[in-house]
């Protein structure tokens, strides 16, 4: 069995654990233009081969150096004995009837973690779903990866990864990216940030194209909003209550509604964004008319729109059901009166377990 750290209230959420390297080699994904031309110089490489080794990292995304076939010999050479293009390895592969496909990849120390590809026809785009962590301290009491616990961060480096390796497996442009996978992604936050500065610079997907999903970790939530980026910022409420919310998410001790909504107040008036709200419907306990005007009055004076997200089963153990398609309606209806744009979620990937809070890494201690 792999070690698990304790639940949320046992770890330092202040500050982001550093992840820890288990490679014999360095990875150059997750490397910057700038942290390129650094080592080609310290290799005594004219500077212009940083610009090459960059396009092959990140805009053709070879997972060798034998593919660099513009760079001399003698350059691949010294690269490999020093340093490898990326860590990951797929151990599972699993397409969707809907055209989505999830990945399970190997980590260095053995652990695993999964990302999903996701192809929307309305929109004629492709988009990833990236994981953060091993696992996940916060615990929610619906989603199947809270279930494994925390283990560890993930690096800049294996966060980047995910992206380009499944670009370059899927022969897809994905210009799309939601950081909705494994983990918290609030509580891996420096790796976050330099993750998505890669991703963004490097890899080219544009900031307005990328969002990020947190359950309310109020101090990233007000560095964040310091940043002033042009991201999205989604936020999984799943209660209009703090009763409720606590029920079926512990992060809620931690921080109560009292201190999480100013920090979404301050998070608009800072950046002039329109956040997301997430909101999973659980047959009974938080999907009634009387959530829905709560949820309204609650969100009445916050520039947000809302995403309804019926529960997908993770197990009949933990005894939550999916609402009725009518009971979501009647919610979005009451809700939508208090004049907020209310989508309910297509879901993709359920029949492969890649749907919202459905990724648990099935092989984890295989």
């Amino acid at each position: 069995m792999n070690a698990v750290l304790s639940p949320l209230s046992d770890i330092d959420t202040e500050t982001s654990a550093p992840a820890v390297s288990f490679t014999p080699k360095e990875v150059l994904l997750g490397m910057s233009l700038e942290a390129l031309r650094a080592l080609v110089k310290t290799m005594d490489e004219p500077a212009f081969r940083a610009e090459q080794l960059h396009q092959w990292l990140y805009v053709k995304c070879v997972r060798s150096f034998d593919e660099m076939t513009n760079l001399k010999k003698s350059f691949r050479d010294k690269l490999a004995e020093r340093f490898q293009v990326g860590s990951l390895v797929v151990d599972q592969k699993e397409s969707s009837q809907d055209g989505t496909v999830k990945y399970l990849f190997r980590l260095p120390d053995g652990k695993v973690v999964e990302s999903v590809l996701m192809y929307f026809e309305e929109r004629g785009s492709y988009a990833m779903c990236l994981s953060t962590q091993v696992g996940c301290a916060v615990n929610c009491g619906f989603c199947a990866t809270g279930k494994l616990g925390f283990m560890r961060n993930l690096s800049v480096s294996e966060i980047v990864e995910q992206y380009v390796y499944v670009q370059a497996d899927s022969g897809k442009e994905v210009r799309n990216i939601v950081f909705m996978g494994q983990g918290e992604p609030m509580l891996n936050y420096d790796n976050l940030m330099d993750a998505i500065e890669i991703l963004n610079r490097s890899a080219e997907v544009g900031m307005r194209h990328i969002t990020i999903s947190t359950s309310g970790v109020v101090p990233r939530i007000y560095d964040l909003a310091a940043k002033n980026m042009q991201l999205t910022l989604a936020v999984s409420l799943h209660a209009p209550d703090n009763e409720t919310r606590e029920a079926i998410m512990p992060i809620n001790r931690k921080w109560p509604l009292e201190s999480l909504m100013p920090a979404l107040h301050h998070y608009v008036d800072t950046t002039g964004k329109r956040l997301t709200i997430e909101y999973i419907l659980l047959a009974g306990v938080n999907d009634q008319p009387s959530h829905a005007h709560a949820l309204g009055a609650l969100l009445q004076t916050l520039k947000c729109n809302v995403n309804l997200i019926p529960y997908n089963p993770i197990g009949d153990d933990y005894g939550y059901k999916r609402p009725s398609g009518n009971v979501t309606h009647r919610f979005r209806e009451v809700l939508s009166g208090y004049g907020k744009k209310v989508t309910i979620r297509v879901e993709r990937g359920v029949d492969i377990a890649a749907a919202c809070g459905q990724l648990a890494n099935k092989v984890q201690d295989a």
